[in-house]
């Protein structure tokens, strides 16, 4: 049903571009939104004059919703993208194909909603409740006829305290998407992708996860009886079971240990003892914001959801250590090891992950010590402003993380993944990139 024009007020008609390579979308603008949801509030009281929301295939992005009753409207195939519709009503609305990436839909209801084949790529989602959504697979095909080919996305989304109980989303994209405290009990995620998801504290009681992609996910505070016997594909997760010894159980007390391990460093090894937290779990400390930790080892130590604000961790032994979700602000990290670490979604901007110089004075000798970050995972990451001069990130994923106004001078980017990393004002003069990474980004004021 195309939208009746004698409804809304004057706009000089403008189309946006598909993502999908489709024929460009119409515009509307806030005032013609706000008219329709009057309209659609008088269908909804069953007052004289009142007509149902339909708007197909329609370009909203950046417009809000916010608080706005849009109980059983129909949005298919519009571009929502950036829209504020935090407590909104949705319920038993149709958002078949819609593109809701970075949209605001905290406290949102969309109970019952048809969204199949929604992209709601690193949208927020706190306290939404999708209980009974329908999550599915839909979209369109190149001709615009109804299609089923594309898979639900919430692909680093922020679900916390979402509800989905009893949902229908077998099949969907939930990767790298913080889901702590979700409820998916009696909700329906065969073959799901939940990959590096965040699902500590979770309710899944009765939830159907036959085939679905839990590897690298955080499944603490879960009642894992429940995921066994169900063919989910376990691998690398972090539970209750494999979490790693608690820094609490510790043969001395930290304090004292970290004592040691300064002078350790001050006396160049000759008194007190390095730190070794390896295979520990650190979160019961949930912070170490400050701490002088130079030199330390903590090699797939979990750090993941601590408080790490300009922490130093220079020359540190950290390879496949789990900074999830930490908050690193600031952090001086340079000449360390972080070979496998995982920075999904950590706040790092401004931290320093640049080299270090040893030696020279009497001896004479320099040693150029860079920060290796080969292989290791910063999706989703917030670096902005952070310095990787000279650091080694070959193989490493960044997809998605944000690097505005990094110094990525003489880094190394060879065999990194970079899809939709962001990328402008950073400064790249001397960076190892593959060839053709240029053509995939925008570098803020630099040509190809």
């Amino acid at each position: 049903m195309p939208i009746d024009k004698t409804t809304l007020p004057p706009q000089s008609s403008s189309s946006s571009p598909s993502l999908d390579g489709r024929e460009g979308l119409e515009r509307i603008s806030q005032d013609q939104l706000n008219a329709l949801v009057r309209l659609h509030e008088r269908y909804m009281e069953g007052r004289l004059g009142g007509r149902r929301a339909v708007l197909r295939k329609t370009d909203l992005s950046g417009l809000s919703l916010a608080g706005q009753d849009m109980r059983q409207a129909d949005f298919t195939g519009c571009n929502m993208e950036g829209m504020d519709l935090s407590e909104a009503n949705f319920q038993e609305s149709v958002l078949y194909a819609c593109n809701l990436q970075n949209a605001n839909l905290n406290r949102t209801s969309f109970v019952r909603a048809d969204m199949r084949g929604a992209r709601i790529e690193c949208a927020s989602l706190e306290e939404a409740n999708l209980d009974s959504a329908d999550l599915r697979v839909g979209g369109f095909s190149t001709d615009g006829e109804y299609d089923s080919g594309q898979s639900a996305c919430f692909r680093g989304a922020n679900l916390s305290g979402a509800r989905l109980a009893g949902s229908l989303a077998n099949r969907a994209d939930f990767s790298d998407a913080i889901m702590a405290g979700v409820n998916i009990s009696r909700a329906d995620l065969s073959g799901a992708r939940l990959e590096g998801a965040d699902l500590s504290g979770a309710e899944i009681t009765d939830c159907k996860l036959k085939g679905a992609d839990l590897t690298s996910a955080i499944l603490t505070d879960v009642d894992v009886n429940e995921l066994r016997g169900l063919d989910a594909d376990l691998t690398g997760a972090v539970t209750d079971e494999n979490i790693g010894t608690s820094v609490m159980e510790l043969t001395n007390p930290l304090a004292q240990m970290i004592e040691e391990h300064r002078l350790w460093v001050t006396t160049a090894g000759k008194e007190g003892g390095q730190l070794d937290l390896s295979g520990f779990d650190l979160r019961p400390l949930k912070s170490l914001k400050q701490e002088q930790l130079t030199a330390i080892k903590a090699v797939r130590g979990r750090f993941f959801g601590m408080n790490l604000y300009q922490v130093h961790l220079q020359s540190a032994l950290l390879d496949q250590a789990d900074f999830r979700s930490c908050d690193m602000e600031e952090a001086d990290l340079r000449g360390s090891s972080f070979k496998g670490a995982m920075f999904a979604h950590a706040r790092l901007r401004r931290t320093n992950f640049s080299a270090l110089m040893f030696g020279g004075g009497g001896s004479g000798v320099k040693r150029f010590n860079p920060c290796n970050l080969e292989g290791a995972n910063f999706r989703y990451a917030d670096l902005s402003g952070a310095n990787f001069k000279s650091a080694i990130l070959s193989g490493a994923d960044l997809s998605y993380a944000n690097l505005q106004g990094c110094d990525l001078r003489e880094a190394d980017f060879r065999g990194a993944k970079l899809e939709k990393t962001i990328l402008d004002e950073a400064q790249t003069e001397g960076a190892s990139f593959d060839e053709g990474a240029f053509r995939l980004f925008t570098l803020g004021g630099q040509k190809e």
